[in-house]
């Protein structure tokens, strides 16, 4: 029997009131972080953080739509021919265009056994839900 899994994005388990789907959950991953990232035209209230703590690095493959992400005091900009990848240190903030943007996240710590946050578990309480 063949090993894979397949599930539409806009039917997956999401958080923080749609603007993230819970992919690596619902594909069972569990070797790397993995999430998609939605957010409106002109949405620009995405939290800014870094992973400084876990030592996390992140990359970034825009899946529709458009913006850009500010790392530190600059800006670049994301788009269907590009993948960026952002240092754990580094703090990062997406900004999307108006189109808005759909984003492939994908994280992992270097030298280090994945653990996935609780946030990202299907099931988990949504952190914005009243």
């Amino acid at each position: 029997m063949a090993d894979y899994t397949v599930k539409r994005i806009d039917e997956m388990e999401a958080a923080f009131l749609g603007g993230l789907k819970r992919a690596r959950a619902e594909l069972g991953v569990e070797s790397f972080g993995m999430q998609v990232i939605d957010l409106p035209p002109n949405f620009d209230r995405y939290p800014e953080h870094d992973h400084s703590d876990s030592g996390q690095e992140e990359v970034f493959v825009v899946l529709r739509g458009g913006g850009e992400m500010e790392i530190g005091a600059e800006r670049v900009a994301l788009d269907g021919d590009s993948i960026l990848r952002v240092g754990p240190a580094e703090t990062r903030k997406v900004v999307s265009g108006p189109e808005g943007i759909r984003l492939l996240a994908l994280g992992g710590t270097p030298g280090q056994v994945y653990e996935a946050p609780a946030v990202t578990q299907l099931g988990a309480a949504d952190p914005m839900a009243h």
